[in-house]
């Protein structure tokens, strides 16, 4: 019999990988989820739980940051591309 694929909330993953008073086999069993899954749920619960508690004003710093940083990667992309065919052009100019 295949089993169709659930799809879980971030509310349920956080409450199932919180769980510390249980097993993994036992919130396996329980929830009827596999265990490598609840692991993985628990890894990333400790690595992004610092930035759960960062404000919003750091949060939107950071995101501001990382566009920034594509747009000036893309400015100095676009800048190479210019000069190539300004280059070009020359070579068919009078």
């Amino acid at each position: 019999m295949v089993r169709k694929r659930r799809r879980h909330t971030a509310a349920y993953k956080f409450r199932v990988a919180l769980e510390g008073s249980k097993t993994i086999s036992q919130l396996s069993s329980e929830h009827e989820i596999h265990a490598n899954l609840i692991r993985a749920w628990k890894r990333q619960l400790l690595e992004d739980g610092p930035s759960v508690f960062a404000s919003n004003g750091e949060r939107k710093q950071r995101e501001q940051e990382a566009q920034e940083a594509e747009l000036y990667e893309q400015i100095g992309r676009l800048k190479m591309e210019l000069e190539w065919l300004k280059k070009k052009v020359a070579r068919f100019g009078p």
